[in-house]
């Protein structure tokens, strides 16, 4: 292989980042060296995105940048600094390369999504919040009531963050509660169809109560 598939298939931005002596912290966020960044503003990992100044690529674009070298210099430079060998005489022919998205368009994606499920989970949550609250006093309360108590406030905290935060505390953001987020809309769609489950059986059983 020729020197940049060599460079581009063996190390990811991350590595030559590290190489580079760049902390990256457990989130695979960094300071942007391409900016005067004081809070962790780029996403490493393959490839990078910063989310304040735009900066993105992968290993050879990032390596270029930081030492101001031509890509093809910089990919030689990737290649030497990890010893990787090499064909320097083939050439590869050019191919066509189907479009990906953006980091940006992927990013403004996963803060949609976010946005969206927890909306639908703070209106669910409102919902509880009524329907099962305690008669009276006596009355124990129940798990629903509870959660709703609970999840509402830090719930729209998170949805101001999304809306109105800094983009790099919603990257962590979206980083950080991933999961948390899918775990949310599973049990959204799954409580979404017990109750549509349960609506059709009243109204099976009302009709034949007539």
């Amino acid at each position: 292989m020729n020197v940049f598939n060599v460079a581009k298939a063996a190390v990811s931005a991350k590595d030559v980042a590290a190489f580079c002596g760049i902390k990256i912290n457990r989130n695979n966020m960094c300071l942007c060296p391409f900016h005067n960044d004081k809070h962790p503003s780029m996403k490493i990992d393959k490839r990078y995105f910063c989310f304040a100044c735009g900066a993105k690529g992968d290993a050879i674009d990032f390596v270029s940048a930081y030492f101001g070298l031509g890509l093809k210099d910089a990919a030689i430079k990737i290649c030497d600094d990890f010893n990787l060998s090499y064909d320097s005489s083939y050439h590869h022919p050019p191919q066509n390369i189907k479009p990906k998205k953006s980091d940006e368009q992927i990013f403004k994606e996963a803060n949609d999504y976010c946005f969206k499920v927890l909306s639908d989970y703070l209106h669910l949550l409102k919902e509880w919040k009524i329907e099962y609250a305690p008669k009276d006093e006596s009355e124990e309360w129940r798990p629903y009531f509870c959660e709703a108590l609970n999840e509402i406030s830090h719930v729209e905290y998170l949805l101001d963050i999304l809306l109105y935060g800094e983009v790099s505390d919603r990257a962590f953001l979206i980083q950080d509660y991933r999961k948390k987020v899918i775990d949310i809309e599973r049990r959204i769609n799954e409580h979404t169809a017990r109750r549509k489950a349960n609506d059709k059986r009243f109204s099976r059983m009302h009709g034949e109560c007539r």
